[in-house]
Order: structure tokens, then sequence, then C-alpha cells
């Protein structure tokens, strides 16, 4: 799969060529397990970009915790190139190997983003207008992540696998939350989450 509806011959060679740099980098770094690079398009371009898709545009900041190899934050500042939105994106990565990577990738993408290479807890507030979450932690753990990083009116989305209503249910009993639930695109049983409105029981 090369291809994604609505995008861009311009913004498909920006993410063939941010694909081509991983599959570089990932003999040195481990950015994504060896065993997807075979499917790095559907399982990881075409993941990350539904999560786009849902978001209510323009976005002015959007915000990924916990980037790794820029998924989906990288794709999103990607593909936002030619819409403008988000205007600008930050990729919040601990490790300063990976954030190499991010900057390569930012640097020869000419994508609007910014790397902080520093722990989610320990980077001040970001007030993102939307933030993107993918396989970092369970959904309780992630919750005072949104409350500290979130602007007052914004989205969280976070891409879970086949235990998500588990998860779900766990953070309702701490968490006040709304969300809405879409199928994901790429995945059988996954789901994109869209939560707003973080508070505490």
């Amino acid at each position: 799969m090369n291809d994604l509806a609505g995008v861009s011959r311009e913004t498909i060679e920006r993410l063939e060529h941010y694909a081509s740099l991983l599959r570089k980098w990932n003999a040195q770094i481990n950015l994504v397990a060896t065993s997807t690079l075979a499917d790095l398009w559907t399982r990881h371009i075409a993941d990350s970009a539904q999560i786009y898709q849902l978001a209510l545009h323009p976005v002015r900041h959007w915000v990924d915790l916990g980037s790794g190899g820029g998924f989906p934050g990288l794709v999103i500042a990607i593909m936002g190139l030619e819409s403008g939105s988000p205007q600008r994106a930050t990729l919040v990565e601990s490790d300063a190997r990976k954030c190499a990577f991010l900057r390569t990738v930012i640097r020869e993408t000419g994508a609007r983003a910014k790397v902080i290479t520093n722990r989610i807890e320990s980077t001040p507030e970001l007030a993102a207008d939307a933030l993107s979450v993918r396989a970092l932690s369970d959904l309780t753990s992630l919750m005072p992540h949104f409350v500290r990083h979130l602007s007052p009116q914004g989205t969280a989305f976070v891409l879970k696998g086949a235990n998500w209503k588990k998860e779900l249910e766990e953070a309702q009993t701490k968490w006040k939350f709304t969300y809405r639930l879409d199928k994901s695109m790429t995945q059988a049983g996954s789901v994109v989450l869209s939560i707003r409105g973080v508070s505490r029981a």
C-alpha cells in the first residue's frame, strides 16, 4: 500500500523519504520492531495518518508524546505541510538517539516540528490543541500527561489495541473525561480514542 486517500503526491514522496530513512537508521537504532518493516506503510504510516484525518482542523499546536520513531507525530507534521495544519508540532522523546533520527527526518522533509529530548513528566506544560500517543502506556497512566500537556479545549488521540475496552473501564474508575471511539482503519480490533475534558474522578 503506497496510497492514502486525498493525500498529494508531494506528501506521499515526503512520507516515502521518511520510510527510507527509518529503514536505514533502524539497523543501528531500534525505532520499530524489525518484523514490522515489511509492512511499514500500513502498520506505521497509514496507522498514524488516520489520526490526522480524525482531528478537527485547523490545529495550532500538535504535541506527540513518546515519539520514538515518529509515529504518529512526525507523520502528522509531514501531512500538515500543505494545509498548514498543524501550524507546528512538538515531539517529546527521552532517547537522544531517537531524537537525532527525528531531527534528521524533520530537516530532510521540511516538516514544521521541533523535538524535545526529555521525559514527558519533566517537560514544561505544552498547551496542546491536539495530542497524540501510540504504544506508550496504559490509558490510566497516560491521564496525568493529558492533564499536564493539553490545553483546556484540547483533544488527545490515543491508538489502542485489542485490550482497549479493559483499559477504558479502568481509567473511568479514576478519571473523568469524555471520549469518542473510532475503529482503526488499519488494524482489526484496534481503536482510536479521542479524549477531552480530563480531570480526577
